[in-house]
């Protein structure tokens, strides 16, 4: 399984970048986006559906039907998470004032880099959870003050800008002032410069690994599968670019989703500490993140319409 999902996700790949015009310089549009959108759930969804029938064939339907909860559990927190990666991109083109037609490939590589941090994190992530389950603990309680500050933070804009880590950049790197098209380096009397493309696509990285930080323990409280919690995780991850062109220009139509974001993580912290005393079944848990999620979508909508 293994091995099939891997050769899938590099297929699928190599699609997107080299047949359907993703390595082309174009500003993607709305429809463009919300058919890649559409292609990546319903990929997640087949593939749990297969998942689903080979388990039934294999090893019984009770097995099958939770793993397959499972899966669509996790999918659906990490999907959700991810919307927070959106407002944090647009945060970061918005600051360094990169053309919409100049996005699609810090996102490219955005994402095939993120796809293999993810995959590092969450296998070294399985194998503490199995060698010491204890840790669960430790992220339940994480996940709690995470979901907290969020709460308390959700209206604050950072400014990117100041990143200590671009100016630690910026001190050791020629960084030109303006931008050279996709090029994340140009040569100039034979020096060679990073342009703030390149600054971009770093503090993308970063903020895709600050991001795994909470939602890749969050998973491990539906399930510390680690083949659930990989392919799910990357689900999410391989329509985050297509995510992103659909909600840009309408990102603060969902300034409440932060809202329902951060009682989510509050929510399944809260679900890991208590694991000792009442395991909660997943159908609930599946529940109660969708209920989260849709509410503040709904609320989000209601509060931000236009006036008759």
């Amino acid at each position: 399984m293994w091995g099939v999902f891997i050769a899938f996700v590099l297929a699928m790949l190599a699609l997107d970048l080299f047949v359907f015009g993703g390595s082309k310089v174009h500003k993607v549009s709305v429809k463009e986006a919300a058919s890649w959108s559409l292609v990546w759930i319903s990929l997640a969804l087949l593939f749990n559906a297969g998942l689903w029938w080979y388990l039934t064939g294999t090893v019984g339907a009770e097995i099958a039907d939770r793993k397959a909860l499972e899966f669509f559990t996790g999918y659906l927190i990490e999907k959700s998470l991810s919307v927070d990666n959106v407002f944090v991109f647009l945060l970061i083109f918005t600051a360094f004032n990169v053309p919409a037609e100049y996005q699609r490939r810090v996102l490219v590589y955005g994402v095939l880099g993120a796809l293999v941090m993810r995959a590092v994190m969450i296998l070294a992530g399985a194998w503490v959870v199995q060698e010491f389950s204890w840790v669960l603990y430790l992220f339940g309680a994480f996940l709690v003050v995470t979901g907290g500050r969020m709460l308390f933070v959700a209206e604050e804009e950072p400014d990117m800008t100041q990143n200590p880590v671009l100016r630690i950049a910026r001190k050791y790197l020629r960084v030109t002032d303006e931008h050279h098209g996709e090029k994340f380096v140009v040569q100039k009397n034979g020096i060679r410069y990073f342009t703030p493309l390149f600054l971009v696509l770093v503090l993308v990285e970063i903020s895709d690994v600050v991001f795994a930080v909470d939602s890749i323990p969050a998973i491990f409280a539906i399930t510390t599968d680690p083949f659930i919690v990989f392919t799910s995780n990357i689900f999410a991850i391989l329509g985050l670019r297509a995510l992103y062109f659909l909600l840009a220009d309408m990102a603060d139509r969902f300034h409440l989703l932060q809202y329902g974001l951060a009682l989510v993580l509050t929510f399944i912290g809260t679900k890991m500490l208590i694991m000792p005393w009442f395991h909660m079944p997943i159908a609930i848990s599946l529940t109660v993140v969708t209920v989260l999620i849709a509410g503040s979508v709904v609320a989000s909508l209601y509060v931000s319409r236009k006036p008759d």
